[in-house]
């Protein structure tokens, strides 16, 4: 019964992200908001609210703070391997050809602040806390607004000429602006309350399985939260939207570390990375190796596939089975 609880958790998340994915992206449109970058911060937010709310659950309702970073570091690898999804449905042209390069400044945003996520993991003890919150978590915040700003100034005009573009090929002129945030708001409840008994699934998977909170984590909680993010990659697959979907997935792995900043702030027991398992150093070391071949693809852009992946793609998805490999047997 634990399974099909899992699969159900699954199937609602995938569904109401998927929506409310669209009903956010009705409500930047008609307020002017959404085709800035303001629209691109949406996007990753709300894609990422699974994580978040699963996050909030682990740390204040059932205590496993194990289950919050696997999830919240087993997604940023996800994230990382939606790409090669998204090369395989790009056809004949390879990905890394169809966007702009400017994403490899997000991505290189998303290494820093992994890597600051690895260090402070395995030497957590080191760093004083400030009151229970470990001070790491403040160095995320920070990143993460320098990282949006200087985003924001590089690619403020290339973002602003697609915007144009999207407008004139994308409207809602039957959906009114109230039915918009009624439904917003419906399906974000929907996805919360979904997410909110996520971890409790997990803990139980755990225990039936003995596969270790860390595993189940960062594999089965992280691929069921990072739906929503398929979701939005497959639709902007089908308008040729992939740089919005390239970038949600890079805006995602950033937004993500603010996330686990926010469950530290919340986890009062003390600095949540002080309460986990060393473990989770291999899935932030395994993000950085996905992303940074990911950041090799985009700068050297293949001409063309050798089967239905490019050879980066191939790279991504074997460091991501690797890695699971690796924690399986760590458990």
């Amino acid at each position: 019964m634990i399974w099909l609880q899992f699969v159900a958790l699954t199937a609602i998340i995938f569904f109401s992200g998927s929506k409310l994915s669209k009903y956010g992206d009705i409500i930047a449109e008609k307020t002017g908001l959404g085709r800035t970058w303001i629209g691109v911060i949406l996007m990753a937010s709300v894609t990422s609210l699974p994580e978040l709310i699963t996050g909030i659950s682990s740390v204040t309702i059932f205590d496993l703070p194990n289950i919050t970073v696997g999830d919240i570091l087993g997604s940023c690898m996800f994230n990382i391997l939606i790409i090669a999804l998204l090369d395989v449905l790009s056809g004949s042209v390879p990905i890394s050809t169809k966007v702009d390069e400017g994403h490899v400044l997000s991505a290189g945003f998303g290494i820093l602040l992994l890597g600051v996520v690895g260090i402070t993991i395995f030497g957590s003890a080191i760093f004083p806390p400030i009151g229970w919150i470990g001070i790491y978590s403040l160095i995320f915040i920070f990143i993460y607004f320098v990282a949006i700003r200087i985003i924001f100034s590089y690619e403020k005009t290339r973002i602003a000429k697609f915007v144009k573009e999207a407008v004139e090929e994308l409207q809602y002129k039957d959906i009114p602006k109230s039915r918009a945030y009624k439904m917003y708001a419906l399906n974000a409840g929907i996805v919360i309350g979904a997410a909110t008994y996520l971890p409790y699934v997990g803990e139980e998977i755990t225990k039936i399985t003995g596969l270790g909170q860390t595993f189940v984590g960062s594999i089965f909680i992280a691929i069921s939260t990072s739906l929503p993010e398929i979701a939005v990659t497959i639709a902007a697959a089908k308008i040729g939207a992939v740089d919005m979907a390239v970038g949600n997935l890079f805006g995602s792995n950033l937004f993500n570390i603010v996330i686990l900043a926010l469950d530290d702030i919340l986890y009062t027991k003390g600095p949540i990375l002080s309460y986990v398992s060393e473990n989770h150093i291999v899935t932030a070391i395994s993000a950085i190796m996905m992303t940074a071949i990911a950041i090799i693809g985009l700068t050297y852009r293949a001409s063309k596939k050798p089967l239905l992946f490019t050879w980066d793609s191939i790279g991504i998805v074997a460091t991501y089975l690797l890695s699971t490999l690796v924690l399986y047997m760590m458990r």
